[in-house]
């Protein structure tokens, strides 16, 4: 009797294991892919609202069909090192970062998860990838194009304000994108004969101190040269070259929502919304990184802000008016 209540144990023991192991392995395949976000927030905020927008719009909602875990440095660009090892530690299915710094962080972090990133100036400036046909690793995305339209958007400038002869230009040395810009403009530059004033800075309190300097009379405009720092402080940027009736010319247009003069280029939401389909085939038709191009802008914009014009006492020309994509009033 005691033999045959062991086995009798023993069998009921194997049964419970068994219907167990079934339960969690049903539980896993329903459990959605995780994605971790990498995102510096504040003003690029926008890219993340785009990727939900897009996941949205093909049919992946979120909470059911896939969960999100966002590490969001809120502008601070010292620390995604570690924020990259709380999303690794979490063992995602996919990340998806915004801008140049996350991304780099990620891609350290990680040879295997894929990565999907968006709002990366010049991916191959920054060593993402390898190149746009095949980044060769676990990444792919969609990049802006900020640092070869650099050029383009001086040029512009120039158009817009003849007699421009100096731009004031701050640049974050640390950071790839920031660099990379600064080349193409300074070699545009050299064509249209302005001189650059570039400013670098590495800390929030030297862009204090920047901003408490007098711009107006030393420079004829202001080059916005994208990056983390800078951006963080962006709406304080702004309100100074409208204070001192100084154009500046930026490359997203949330910028001139927020009194920026002019912008060319894309939009931070665009962006998240083309990066979305990039997730989709990376989670759903299980597509390697590396198989997939790194996208450029489905399109790019023109977009000025008559009310600014009017504040700093510019008069658009009439050309440029009629190229707009975007008037803002």
């Amino acid at each position: 009797m005691v033999r045959l209540a062991v086995r009798v144990g023993t069998v009921l023991s194997v049964l419970i294991a068994a219907v167990l192991g079934c339960i969690c392995a049903v539980a896993a395949q329903s459990s959605p892919p995780l994605i971790g976000v990498l995102t510096p927030g504040i003003t690029l905020d926008p890219a993340l609202a785009g990727m939900r927008e897009g996941m949205a719009k093909l049919g992946f909602k979120e909470g059911k069909d896939f969960k999100l875990l966002v590490e969001d440095s809120k502008g601070d660009p010292q620390n995604f090192s570690a924020l990259a090892a709380k999303i690794i530690e979490a063992k995602p299915d996919l990340i998806f970062t915004i801008a140049t710094p996350p991304t780099v962080a990620a891609k350290k972090a990680t040879q295997t998860i894929p990565i999907v990133f968006t709002v990366v100036g010049d991916p191959i400036e920054a060593g993402v990838a390898a190149g746009y046909a095949s980044s060769g690793n676990n990444l792919t995305g969609v990049t802006p194009y900020t640092s070869p339209l650099s050029g383009k958007r001086l040029e512009l400038l120039k158009e817009i304000l003849p007699g421009v002869k100096r731009v004031f230009a701050v640049v974050s040395p640390k950071e790839t994108v920031s660099t990379a810009s600064l080349r193409f403009l300074e070699e545009a530059a050299k064509k249209v004969r302005v001189q650059v004033i570039r400013r670098e800075v590495t800390s929030v309190e030297e862009i204090e101190n920047i901003l408490v300097e007098q711009w107006a009379g030393q420079v004829d405009a202001v080059f916005h040269v994208p990056s983390v720092l800078v951006g963080s402080n962006m709406d304080r940027v702004i309100a100074k070259t409208i204070r001192e009736k100084l154009p500046i010319i930026v490359h997203d247009d949330a910028l001139v929502k927020k009194g920026a003069l002019v912008s060319y280029g894309t939009d931070y939401h665009s962006l998240g919304v083309q990066a979305a389909k990039l997730v989709v085939k990376v989670l759903k038709k299980r597509v390697k990184p590396a198989d997939l191009p790194v996208e450029t802008p489905d399109r790019l914009f023109l977009t000025i802000n008559l009310t600014t014009a009017k504040a700093i006492g510019l008069k658009i020309p009439r050309n440029i008016l009629e190229r707009a994509d975007h008037l803002l009033e």
